[in-house]
């Protein structure tokens, strides 16, 4: 394994963080618009947080993979990897359905598919490594929050 972990663990934060900032800048037009447009539910957070939650997220995923690929090969690191990417690929089309396009229906039935695959996700990473799994549980609650902001959103607009 590699002597200098530091190396693995910052480029697979940095490809999760790529990722969240490239979908942040294709829907940045569409973030304004939702924001100036869009009856939000309660418990609607102040958009600063957003940004600074994501952050943190993508953080914590891009750690709990990195954890994952430092693990001796197995099914279940290949399989926690591959669903590491999907989950992500997921959570960027997710950014596009519901600020861009603005489907909110649409984008709740996405969610929900996102937040199962998360799940998959860190019940799959618990079996190389624990840390990993556990890594994953604030993604897990946000997501479910999103669902119920995402799920507002569409009720009230």
């Amino acid at each position: 394994m590699n002597e200098k972990p530091w190396r693995e663990y910052a480029a697979w934060v940095l490809a999760a963080e790529a990722v969240g900032g490239l979908s942040g800048w294709l829907t940045r037009d569409g973030v304004r618009r939702y924001q100036a447009q869009v009856v939000q539910p309660p418990l609607s957070p102040p958009s600063l947080v957003f940004p600074v939650v994501w952050t943190a997220l993508f953080a914590l995923m891009g750690a709990g993979a990195a954890r994952v690929y430092r693990t001796p090969p197995s099914p279940a690191r290949s399989r926690g990897l591959a669903l590491f990417g999907v989950q992500l690929a997921f959570n960027f089309l997710w950014s596009i359905w519901f600020f861009q396009l603005q489907a909110f229906g649409f984008a709740l039935v996405w969610l929900a598919a996102l937040w199962g695959l998360i799940l998959w996700m860190t019940l799959t990473f618990a079996r190389t490594d624990r840390l990993a799994a556990y890594l994953q549980i604030p993604y897990l609650l946000w997501v479910a929050f999103a669902g119920y902001l995402n799920g507002g959103v569409w009720v009230l607009n």
